[in-house]
């Protein structure tokens, strides 16, 4: 989308004529994501607890190196550089850290939170000139259906990582046997609410219907567009609810790995 300078003229940062508490929401989501950041950090960088039986952490799945069972790859390399923690995280977070980067609404979310551009509507922000995403380092959010792409790879992956939470070892013939526990239940809505937020992303709508001139033409696509749509409307919730939850997910495993939290049997 083109965009030219415009000066922003007679308002000072902070100034308002609005007397409600419209400061509230960008300090709400400045706390949010801030928590989600350091929690997520912190994560990343242990490279251990991410595995409790069947369960295997968001965050470190796929789990490309580690052990040498369940990993892709096998262990990690002997000429894996010290300085660089050996976190399986690190190596895919990337991905779904993308797409929630760039995700439209996530941007005007941390736009108004962590560099008020502007805190909010009608209020004055710090800076005199406005530009859009046009040029550098803006530019780059139109990756974002890129990083779509990606997204519905991981929603596979995690969703059999539910179908594997589905499966215990037998103590008594030492053979997997099918069971629910509490983290198969967790990970288990958090593939769902994943899903909801990713199916609702207007990217999403525009490779669905974005080809064709009547959408209605194209029966499946047609139903396809109008769930998007659905989901859509809804967009903001499941963008918080699939944040938190992911970070629940992780949390769940990590304090079962770790023997702090029991692991309830469902059946």
């Amino acid at each position: 989308m083109s965009s030219i300078d415009v000066p922003v003229r007679g308002h000072q940062f902070g100034k308002t004529s609005r007397r409600d508490w419209w400061w509230v929401q960008p300090l709400l989501t400045f706390l949010g994501l801030s928590t989600f950041i350091a929690y997520a950090t912190w994560a990343a960088f242990q490279g251990n607890f991410y595995r409790f039986g069947p369960y295997l952490s968001p965050f470190y799945s796929p789990e490309v190196l580690g052990d040498a069972t369940h990993a892709w790859f096998g262990t990690w390399p002997h000429w894996w550089p010290r300085l660089i923690p050996a976190s399986g995280a690190l190596l895919i977070l990337w991905a779904p850290g993308g797409f929630r980067l760039t995700c439209y609404y996530y941007r005007g979310a941390y736009y108004k939170a962590f560099w008020a551009d502007p805190p909010s509507c009608t209020v004055g922000e710090p800076r005199k000139h406005y530009r859009g995403e046009r040029s550098f380092p803006l530019i780059l959010q139109n990756v974002h259906r890129y990083f779509l792409y990606l997204a519905l790879v991981f929603l596979v992956i995690l969703a059999l990582d539910v179908w594997r939470a589905l499966w215990f070892t037998n103590p008594a013939t030492g053979q997997p046997a099918f069971g629910i526990g509490m983290g198969t239940v967790v990970l288990g809505v958090n593939v769902v609410l994943l899903a909801c937020y990713t199916f609702g992303c207007h990217s999403l709508r525009h490779l669905v219907g974005g080809q064709l001139d009547e959408v209605s033409k194209s029966p499946i696509r047609r139903r396809t567009y109008d769930c998007a749509g659905c989901l859509n409307r809804r967009h903001m919730l499941f963008a918080w609810a699939s944040l938190f939850s992911v970070m629940f997910a992780d949390l769940y495993v990590r304090l079962c790995a770790m023997g702090i939290w029991p692991d309830w049997r469902i059946v």
